[in-house]
């Protein structure tokens, strides 16, 4: 029975072997992220293991109460399993969203006494009580909200949204397939949530050399590199600047000034769309380039993003360069965009100056 688990299983061991090994190798990923992805992968596992021997035990006959309670343990786990991956590439995410998925064991460990959620007949097949679909709800909503909050947080890039995209795709697929599949889908269903893993973790790893690791946005280098690409399609570039920052360092500490940074940065890429894209290029200096916008489109960008700002209690200089239909070469957008930006933080600091002398 060992050697055909690991024929049946044998591609979900590579991958989450390959796994363990980029974990071990990748040193500068944070502590608490990869022992929650340790966790995740040895939980695939185990659900794994479970599915083989409650389909073994269906294979030879009998056993249905001890079918029941596999079944109740496997119906809570796959709800857990996903619930687990957003809380591990979510990391901000709080131990509350593990509620659904604990009603549901509760609800599962009753079934096996009243069948209010499955039941096993005499003959073994499987029969559906009033609450038969919830563990396949639960864990779609849970994929649902990891997606959305993966994208999100995205910056609405192509090749950021495409793995995203690919998640999806393994969590759709682990909630519609077994009605058309049945166990059959059961058995490729851990694979399936470890190669779809893997592959978004390898994404993220090459991401991180690309992003800014205090607000998340794409650095220098990505502009550098993102700037050379389809250079004729950029038509416009948006220079920010945070006003204050270093009177908040001085005063309140970098702590404070790192808050504020990333307050100003969720004002800056809230306002995005899939044209546009958000580099932190130096300590308190972003970059937006506008790939076919209109000069309507920018100012209204801009318009967006004050208002934005507006509602919070800091304050952001904003100037931009538009290319008017005709070539420019990005160091010079990038020049008259920084120029402009810099002559509005002038007129912002004689604002603020007249305004304590007022006082």
């Amino acid at each position: 029975m060992f050697l055909e688990y690991i024929i049946q299983n044998w591609a979900l061991i590579l991958i989450a072997t390959a796994f363990l090994v980029s974990l071990k190798i990748t040193g500068f990923q944070d502590k608490g992220s990869v022992k929650r992805m340790y966790l995740l992968i040895v939980g695939v596992f185990l659900l794994s293991v479970l599915v083989f021997a409650e389909f073994s035990l269906a294979d030879i006959g009998g056993y249905l109460t001890l079918r029941t309670v596999l079944m109740a343990v496997r119906y809570s786990a796959t709800p857990f399993v996903v619930v687990m991956i957003l809380y591990t590439l979510q990391k901000k995410t709080g131990r509350f969203v593990f509620i659904p998925a604990l009603a549901l064991t509760v609800i599962n460990f009753i079934s096996i006494f009243n069948g209010i959620a499955f039941s096993l007949a005499e003959d073994g097949t499987l029969q559906r009580g009033p609450l038969g679909y919830l563990p396949y709800i639960v864990a779609g909503l849970y994929g649902v909200f990891l997606i959305y909050q993966l994208y999100k947080k995205s910056n609405r890039l192509y090749t950021e949204i495409v793995p995203i995209a690919f998640l999806g795709l393994a969590f759709a697929s682990g909630v519609f397939l077994p009605f058309i599949y049945g166990r059959n889908y059961s058995h490729i269903f851990c694979t399936t949530i470890m190669i779809a893993l893997f592959v978004y973790y390898v994404f993220s790893i090459h991401q991180l050399s690309k992003k800014d690791p205090l607000t998340g946005v794409l650095n220098l280098q990505a502009f550098y590199d993102d700037s050379t690409v389809n250079p004729e399609d950029i038509t416009a570039l948006v220079s920010m600047d945070m006003n204050g920052l270093k009177k908040i360092n001085d005063t309140l500490g970098h702590a404070a000034g790192d808050e504020a940074l990333i307050a100003l940065t969720a004002c800056f890429r809230s306002e995005l769309n899939s044209r546009q894209a958000i580099y932190r290029i130096g300590g308190d200096e972003f970059v937006v380039i506008c790939r076919n916008t209109t000069e309507s489109e920018v100012t209204d960008l801009i318009g967006r993003i004050q208002k934005k700002i507006s509602g919070t209690k800091y304050s952001s200089s904003i100037g931009y360069s538009y290319s008017g239909g005709k070539t420019k070469a990005i160091n010079e957008m990038l020049m008259e965009s920084d120029q402009n930006m810099y002559a509005e933080k002038a007129k912002y600091y004689s604002d603020a100056r007249k305004d304590r002398r007022r006082r």
